[in-house]
């Protein structure tokens, strides 16, 4: 039957109203539409009007532009650079390893390139996790039939039908509902389901707040309804949320920051040098060529070829150790990230508590008492029966066998009310099901022969239904005093944050139909998600480590407050409590002083409104952390410079947008995954510090050929040898060095101190690079010497004498980075303050770089590839303590560092 033409007069008055302002048979004809729904061909051409119900992908950059970026970053153009110079240099001079070396650094664009394309393309799919939220059929009136069609099909004007456990497809408004209980918590965070009606409403107020509303991405906990669509697809709430998660872009993070800077710095480097020693070679009238293949070579040496596989290796390790403490990083960068957190904005419910319901406190026999100490005795059976027995739960199947399925609170009540062990003989007679306007439900059940009435509800609402009050397991007179008590008990307990119902119960005559008039009054019950073990300890670590804890929920602010005391989160008489609404018409000057308050929580905050505040945090230049697990989260998570999302009760829409994951829940897994970022900062200078050490060996062989006449200490091919051989694993093992324990009892790093500081600079380039290069010079040139090699007499490159002076020189480089390794450990410690147990991976990376040197030493294959040859065994007895010569002095520097800084305290 074809839906009646709508009356466009009546269209005409309504046409301003939102469909929740006007009356369920206006809203419906404000929408052209009718209680039988749309007709076949209207809903055809609204389709073609509005489009399908989903959600669409906005400016999503294509596959092969993000692929493309990974090879055009400063870092990689410089290596691009270098890889053809190195090319370009071999076909002008042939024959010195050139073309191995270009070679070597194309591949590790490439490695470099694909790795991180391959972890951007697994980040940021959060669509696919909105669109997996939403269900896939939907229950509609078409023609005045019902059809179960794809939730794809449905537009403005349709008419569906809900009941308890269906997924909410579209933003709808309520025409018909029984006793509707809708869990919202994916879009406003709110932990306890909230009641739902088919009343007007009027007045002020988003449309998370209106009662008669039905937001696509909720679920219905309990009831039956009959509900107007009144948006779709994008229009929806849902679909506003995944717009603001979709526009939402990740800024660089701090490490890329500095991996840029260090690229300039590089390219700076190895460009001035290069411009330096081509003007000084034709100043000593080198030949063009030669002084341009001089330029090349300098340059080629002064890029650290193997800093990306180390950084891009090292993040990937960190973030192994971080899974194992139940922390699983999505973005390499995050890791660093991580260990600069200055500020943490958690949410409430799932993250700080438990996500669970729980009976926290009673009102029992005129006295507050904790849930724990309530035993199943004549004074609290009829609170316990009545806890037991009055829900509208329904038996569903997990893992094989039947659970109770339904509302959370419900379900705490009746675990709670359980301990009345005699509730097995009785039976369920019938229900007065929850209204919202009544606020409350009972119960009819038969027991011991006898008819029972139980009734629950909001306290205001049963409070006047009440003439008695069950003390002791006895009825007595209910008098104003007792009310008041009541009341002030009620208040007590919402005052800790509790949700707080009231119970009461009547026995039925025979003959008496069951009424909610007449109660006797039984107590109060306080419920609570509480929070989970161990926040308290993480919270006060967070403390001791300098990083602030700001909680942003979208729950009630007394709730709030409360698990904040708890927690340890506040401590003051007077907490600085914010509602979401209030920042609407804040200015920004506003929130920036607001943010300035020392005991700060953001109660009833929407998605928006939570991105509002990460963004205000990051504008005073704070590094932000967020927790959440919701849809609502989204937005925040990904505008945070690090996004952390619940791995078991998160959705997949908060994992999808989050930089991190939590694997167990719990918020006390943050604070060790900062602890763990912390160390990667500390590591990665460590490592840069190992690996800038080795390029001043490199360099002044190669200014000693040129300037000095001398035969090349060390080749093209040798020098790849240490950047990408021998040093490699030894730097992964300063990358893998657990953190210092006393890591989160310092401040968080200021957020402009530099990966690559002056001190690490100098102490590469100024003191232990130096060091190493004269210490390999002088081991090169004595061999040479033994040789019978004189000042200006030339070798052949094939000659023994300079294979074996070459590989000596190489050998000797070696052995002082293997005691480097143990000195970059710690800037200021003694490398014997830490064992080598602390850090099994840095005995196994000596062990491989020894096992390759010797391999590039000894074995007929190594000398073919490296253009090496044996020397003389008796000659270890001198590398060996050379090598330890530049460890020693860095022991010294250290000394005399401790000794001041123990003369300045």
């Amino acid at each position: 039957m074809a839906a009646a033409a709508p009356d466009q007069r009546a269209m005409e008055t309504v046409a301003d109203s939102h469909v929740s302002d006007l009356p369920a048979a206006a809203a419906l004809r404000s929408l052209g539409s009718s209680e039988q729904g749309l007709s076949s061909a209207q809903a055809a051409h609204r389709l073609q009007q509005y489009g399908p119900n989903r959600l669409a992908e906005v400016g999503i950059e294509p596959a092969w532009r993000r692929l493309l970026r990974e090879f055009t970053h400063f870092f990689a153009i410089i290596l691009w650079l270098a890889a053809g110079l190195a090319l370009f240099a071999e076909t002008r001079s042939p024959g010195e390893g050139m073309w191995q070396l270009g070679i070597a650094i194309l591949a590790v664009i490439l490695v470099n390139g694909l790795f991180s394309f391959w972890q951007e393309h697994r980040a940021g799919r959060a669509i696919d996790a909105l669109r997996r939220l939403l269900p896939q059929q939907v229950k509609v009136l078409r023609d005045g039939q019902l059809a179960i069609l794809a939730s794809a099909a449905l537009v403005p004007g349709d008419v569906v039908l809900l009941e308890a456990g269906d997924n909410v497809a579209a933003d709808c408004r309520l025409i018909a509902a029984s006793g509707v209980r809708v869990d919202a918590s994916t879009l406003t965070g709110e932990s306890l389901p909230q009641a739902r009606n088919a009343e007007q409403e009027s007045g002020p107020g988003n449309a998370l707040e209106r009662r008669n509303l039905l937001l696509a991405g909720t679920s219905l906990v309990s009831g039956e309804a009959r509900a107007l669509v009144f948006a779709t697809g994008m229009q929806t709430e849902f679909g506003r949320i995944a717009q603001l998660t979709q526009a939402e872009r990740k800024s660089e993070s701090h490490l890329q920051q500095e991996i840029r800077r260090l690229s300039r710095l590089v390219a700076l480097l190895a460009s001035g040098l290069g411009l330096l020693f081509f003007g000084i070679g034709l100043a000593l009238e080198l030949p063009f060529w030669a002084s341009l293949m001089f330029a090349i070579g300098i340059i080629v040496a002064n890029v650290p070829e193997g800093l990306m596989p180390t950084v891009t290796l090292s993040l990937a390790m960190a973030t192994q150790r971080m899974a194992r403490r139940n922390a699983l990083v999505r973005h390499l960068p995050a890791v660093e990230t991580l260990g600069a957190t200055t500020v943490i904005c958690t949410d409430k419910t799932g993250t700080i508590t438990q996500n669970r319901m729980t009976v926290r406190q009673l009102y029992l026999d005129r006295r507050i008492q904790d849930a724990a100490s309530v035993r199943n005795g004549t004074a609290a059976r009829q609170l316990l029966r009545n806890a037991a027995l009055c829900h509208s739960l329904k038996v569903g199947q997990r893992d094989g066998r039947a659970v109770w399925q339904g509302d959370p609170m419900e379900l705490a009540l009746s675990e709670f009310g359980q301990r009345a062990l005699d509730c097995a003989d009785l039976k369920l007679l019938g229900m007065i099901a929850f209204d919202a306007d009544r606020r409350r439900m009972s119960v009819i059940v038969e027991l011991d022969g006898e008819r029972w009435l139980y009734c629950k509800g909001a306290p205001e609402a049963l409070l006047p239904l009440c003439d008695s009050l069950e003390h002791e397991g006895q009825a007595g007179p209910l008098a104003e005093s007792d009310r008041q008590a009541f009341e002030q008990a009620q208040q007590a307990l919402a005052d800790r944050g509790l949700r707080v119902l009231a119970f009461a119960c009547k026995r039925l005559d025979p003959d008496e139909p069951p009424a909610e008039t007449g109660l006797m009054l039984s107590g109060l019950i306080g419920l609570q998600d509480p929070p989970r073990p161990g926040v308290a300890e993480a919270v006060g670590r967070c403390q001791a480590a300098g990083i602030r804890v700001i909680m942003v929920t979208g729950d009630h602010p007394h709730t709030a407050v409360a698990i904040a005391r708890e927690i340890g989160l506040v401590r003051g008489d007077q907490p600085r409590v914010v509602l979401g609404e209030s920042l609407r018409g804040m200015a920004a000057a506003q929130l920036q002083q607001l943010l300035e308050s020392p005991e700060l929580l953001f109660a009833r905050v929407s998605a928006e409104q939570k991105a509002l505040v990460v963004e205000a945090l990051r504008l005073q230049g704070e590094i932000v952390a967020v927790t959440g697990d919701g849809v609502n989260d989204a937005p925040a998570l990904k505008a945070a410079h690090i996004g952390i999302a619940m791995g078991l009760s998160g959705t997949d829409v908060a994992r999808s947008a989050a930089d991190m994951i939590l694997l167990d829940d719990h918020f006390a897994s943050i604070v060790n995954a900062i602890e763990e970022g912390r160390a990667v900062f500390e590591n990665l200078r460590k490592f840069l510090t190992y690996i800038l050490t080795s390029n001043i060996p490199e360099l002044v062989p190669y200014l000693a050929y040129v300037l000095l006449g001398v035969p090349l200490p060390l080749t093209v091919i040798q020098m790849l040898t240490v950047d990408l051989g021998t040093d490699l694993l030894p730097a992964l093992a300063l990358g893998a060095e657990p953190p210092d324990p006393a890591v989160m009892q310092r401040p968080p790093r200021p957020a402009a101190e530099r990966l690559l500081s002056w001190s690490v600079l100098a102490r590469a380039y100024l003191w232990l690079g130096p060091m190493q290069a004269a210490i390999s010079l002088f081991v090169f040139f004595l061999l040479l010497q033994r040789g019978g090699w004189h000042w200006g007499m030339a070798l052949d490159h094939r000659e023994p004498l300079y294979l074996q002076a070459t590989t000596a020189c190489l050998a000797t480089i070696v052995a002082a980075q293997v005691v480097n390794v143990f000195v970059c450990r710690h800037p200021v410690a003694p490398a014997w303050s830490f064992g080598l147990r602390r850090n099994p991976l840095l005995l196994a990376g000596l062990g491989v770089e020894l096992l390759l040197l010797m391999l590039i030493v000894y074995s007929a294959p190594g000398q073919w590839l490296f253009g090496t040859a044996p020397f003389d065994p008796a000659l270890w007895w001198l590398i060996a303590p050379l090598a330890l010569l530049p460890g020693l002095a860095e022991e010294g520097r250290k000394w005399l560092l401790r000794r001041q800084a123990a003369q300045a305290g």
